[in-house]
């Protein structure tokens, strides 16, 4: 196991193996919500550091066993990975910059506030997490190199989890607030319309669906020299 192995496991470990189980309440009743909240916040970023400086470091060494190609990518797959992480971006993005009892920023609010859902909440209860799975999903069809069912592979499954996750305490916490709010939601992206449970407002959600498109346009141009590789080849 190398740096970049570590570092994954442990930012996998804090959000599935703490927050998303049984030891998140035991600490929260020893430290209380908002100080946990903190700790975990300043924890992630150190360990978001660690991993992306472990990650730079394991692609920049040609001989580290993690940079073998597992398989080889097709020609067509670098193009749908584009247009996947596209959408991923937009749900992500779009999705932290729309309140909610179920996003990342706003858990824990009252559900009975966000009753209808609004904005991107129509399309999913989690458009933050959904977009990390699009997002893991689009990279998986761009790198065939053994670091990348670990890295991605592992990321998609963490906010899949952390979805359910932040479903069952949600339940917990207001039974009631959450089945009105889970009647017109869906954790499954687009299920609730399609099902006929809510509709999509496109008034409600166009801005900041631009604004995460200008993130996504920002980031692919600065790609190279975040990550050593353009996002467009």
């Amino acid at each position: 196991m190398n740096n970049f192995t570590y570092a994954l496991a442990a930012f996998i470990l804090l959000h599935v193996g703490v927050s998303a189980t049984g030891l998140r309440a035991l600490i929260v009743e020893k430290i209380g919500e908002r100080t946990y909240r903190g700790v975990f916040s300043l924890v992630s970023i150190a360990l978001l550091a660690w991993l992306t400086f472990a990650f730079g470091h394991m692609r920049s060494n040609p001989f580290d066993p993690l940079n073998q190609a597992l398989w080889a990518v097709p020609p067509w797959g670098r193009h749908a990975a584009q247009g996947l992480v596209l959408i991923g971006f937009l749900f992500a993005f779009a999705g932290i910059l729309t309140p909610g009892p179920t996003s990342i920023p706003g858990e824990g609010r009252p559900l009975a506030e966000d009753t209808p859902a609004k904005g991107m909440l129509r399309i999913t209860r989690h458009p933050f997490l959904w977009g990390v799975v699009i997002w893991a999903a689009g990279h998986l069809l761009a790198n065939g190199e053994r670091f990348a069912p670990m890295l991605f592979g592992g990321l998609g499954l963490m906010a899949l989890l952390g979805a359910r996750s932040i479903d069952r305490k949600a339940a917990a916490r207001d039974p009631e607030g959450w089945a009105r709010f889970a009647s017109v939601t869906s954790n499954i992206p687009f299920a609730a319309i399609v099902t006929g449970r809510n509709s999509f407002v496109f008034s409600e959600t166009w801005l900041r669906l631009m604004i995460a498109l200008a993130v996504f346009l920002a980031f692919a141009l600065l790609h190279p020299y975040l990550i050593g590789v353009p996002a467009v080849p």
